[in-house]
């Protein structure tokens, strides 16, 4: 797109050249024009039909091709609603710690407190591998402590990452969980981030030009991989989440993206209360697969 400079006869400052202002009558051919005077392409939104998948689920569902600047949404309302991140929010904390030494892979245990948590998986010494899997949230509590606040912030207003709020640092918003291993300003408190910009932050995370080193973005794509609904030519990665109210789950995710023939989409799936549905994060992981696996197929 080719932006025309107006030289005479238009309003502001460009009608009082200086000495050094070519004059009204020099032709500024569309090669003198930089990259810096071409408009950025609108994004293109493509409103999708999801719904079977959904079966009556409050829902949405977001495919972003930052290449082709497009956007497939489901519910497209829903998915510039910000909400909660919960345990997706795990990428990021997980990207930080990474990228800054808080955590080393390879000596990455850290020591159960000997609490007994509701989930078995947690109640033991744990590695990052194993505490990103399980979503252990006391070990990513510990983490995020040791980032601070003031890292956390920076690296929050450089992935424009939602409302970037985090002043309820501790989680006491949290009505559901009173608990401090187990609560932080990500899971049901000052925090939130809509769908479709959860596709946008995977996209500055993992895309061509994101800022961090490879060797982060390699760790966190190992355990971020999701074998069971990863094919031949379809991959998949990413991390569910699901924050409750009073009992009753009202945010669940899966969000990430996937390499699908040679070409790398991001994605993100979000349900919200639902009553008398399976409102849960291993349900948006499933219609994510299934969305993807068959978007895929298309894209073959």
């Amino acid at each position: 797109m080719i932006l025309l400079l107006c030289l005479s006869g238009c309003s502001g400052e460009r009608n009082h050249p200086t000495d050094d202002a070519p004059s009204a009558d020099v032709d500024i051919s569309s090669e003198q024009l930089t990259d810096e005077t071409e408009a950025p392409q609108e994004a293109v939104i493509i409103d999708t039909d999801w719904s079977d998948y959904f079966d009556g689920i409050n829902g949405t569902a977001v495919i972003y091709h930052p290449d082709e600047n497009r956007y497939l949404i489901y519910n497209q309302e829903l998915a510039d609603t910000r909400r909660s991140p919960c345990s997706t929010f795990k990428i990021v904390s997980s990207l930080t710690a990474l990228e800054n030494g808080i955590i080393v892979p390879d000596d990455s245990v850290r020591a159960w407190s000997g609490e007994i948590f509701w989930n078995e998986e947690w109640n033991k010494d744990i590695s990052f591998d194993e505490a990103f899997r399980s979503s252990c949230v006391w070990y990513f509590r510990e983490v995020i402590d040791e980032i601070g606040k003031d890292l956390m912030q920076t690296e929050l207003s450089k992935l424009q990452y939602g409302n970037c709020d985090i002043s309820d640092w501790e989680g006491r918003l949290n009505t559901n969980n009173n608990n401090p291993a187990l609560t932080g300003f990500w899971i049901e408190s000052s925090l939130k981030i809509s769908p479709k910009e959860q596709t946008e932050v995977m996209e500055r995370i993992f895309g061509g030009q994101s800022e961090y080193s490879e060797e982060t973005r390699n760790q966190l794509e190992q355990v971020m991989r999701i074998e069971e609904q990863s094919q031949t030519d379809i991959s998949i990665y990413g991390k569910t989440g699901m924050g409750k109210d009073q009992g009753v789950v009202v945010d669940a995710w899966f969000t990430g993206f996937a390499d699908i023939a040679g070409k790398r989409v991001y994605f993100c799936v979000y349900l919200g209360e639902t009553e008398g549905a399976d409102v849960s994060s291993t349900k948006a992981k499933e219609i994510a697969g299934e969305i993807i696996s068959h978007y895929g197929n298309q894209m073959k």
